[in-house]
């Protein structure tokens, strides 16, 4: 299965030392989905390319890891 790097729309919250929390997913239909709970924080190369910090998250009952890469946000998608 073929992998593409999409990039994504993130609300986020940033406290006084600098750290992101990511809040909400937007795609671009503009559906958004809240992100339950942060499950791991950790610096990691994606499997399309590109590396940064890994924020692996529940949102309802799923798993979804996101991507913090200079100053934008992506996930690995099955679509292009």
């Amino acid at each position: 299965m073929q992998l593409f790097k999409k990039y994504i729309k993130v609300i986020t919250m940033c406290d006084e030392h600098g750290a992101l929390t990511p809040i909400y997913i937007i795609w671009n239909n503009g559906s958004k989905y809240k992100i339950d709970k942060i499950l791991e924080v950790r610096k990691a190369a994606s499997k399309v390319g590109g590396c940064g910090i890994l924020y692996r998250c529940r949102i309802g009952k799923s798993e979804r890891s996101i991507f913090y890469e200079i100053n934008r946000w992506f996930i690995e998608s099955t679509n292009p």
